[in-house]
């Protein structure tokens, strides 16, 4: 009875570990192109955790360099219940959001777009989850449909912070606009007054940074 009770408890060990590592090279992978100046809306849901951690692939289990196929193998695993409970509630929002931040967290963008376009259905204002779906259009390289969410966003909330953030940062980054950049950041700055200093002088950097893009 012990020995099972310490195989799960390392099996439960092994995926935690794993989870950290394989957020650590997604975060890699993604780069810091776009960002939250609210942490607390970064994710509109919590990921759920997988019901079988023991059947991890041998490249996983090893911490070996994860491959986009192995992430995908993760994800599907982690999703599974969710898509049997999808099967008898499929407008339930709440699920929806929950696969899709299982697939973006694992590098699977395209399937995390899908789940979150089907959660916008069923509530269309809500900002935070466009956000995401954003930055899931920008990495597979949709700039003008990340863009396009970005807005929709902003006609619901017009100060949200993210959205101006990132709106910014995909106008700079994605399609060199340094003008719709700059417009994007004053904006945030304008209507979000309660921004920490630190927070406020990386905006001003970046600000800073789009100017002398403009004049060079």
């Amino acid at each position: 009875m012990s020995n099972e009770t310490n195989e799960k408890s390392n099996s439960r060990s092994t995926w935690r570990a794993t989870q950290v590592y394989v957020m650590a090279v997604v975060c890699f992978l993604v780069g810091l192109v776009i960002g939250y100046l609210f942490r607390g809306s970064e994710s509109p849901a919590r990921v759920a955790q997988t019901s079988n951690p023991a059947q991890m692939s041998s490249s996983m289990g090893s911490m070996a360099m994860p491959t986009l196929e192995d992430m995908k193998h993760m994800a599907n695993k982690t999703a599974a219940p969710l898509l049997e409970q999808l099967k008898s509630d499929p407008k339930n929002g709440a699920v929806l959001i929950q696969l899709g931040s299982i697939y973006k967290s694992t590098h699977q963008f395209k399937d995390a777009i899908g789940y979150y376009n089907q959660a916008l259905q069923v509530d269309p204002k809500n900002v935070p989850l466009r956000v995401e779906m954003a930055s899931c259009m920008y990495y597979i390289g949709d700039v003008d449909g990340a863009i396009t969410q970005l807005q929709q966003a902003l006609q619901y909330d017009p100060r949200d912070a993210n959205s101006l953030f990132n709106l910014g940062m995909i106008k700079w980054q994605g399609k060199q606009d340094a003008k719709g950049a700059l417009a994007a950041w004053h904006e945030l700055l304008k209507s979000n007054p309660q921004l920490s200093p630190e927070r406020k002088a990386q905006v001003q950097k970046m600000i800073a940074d789009a100017q002398m893009r403009r004049k060079s």
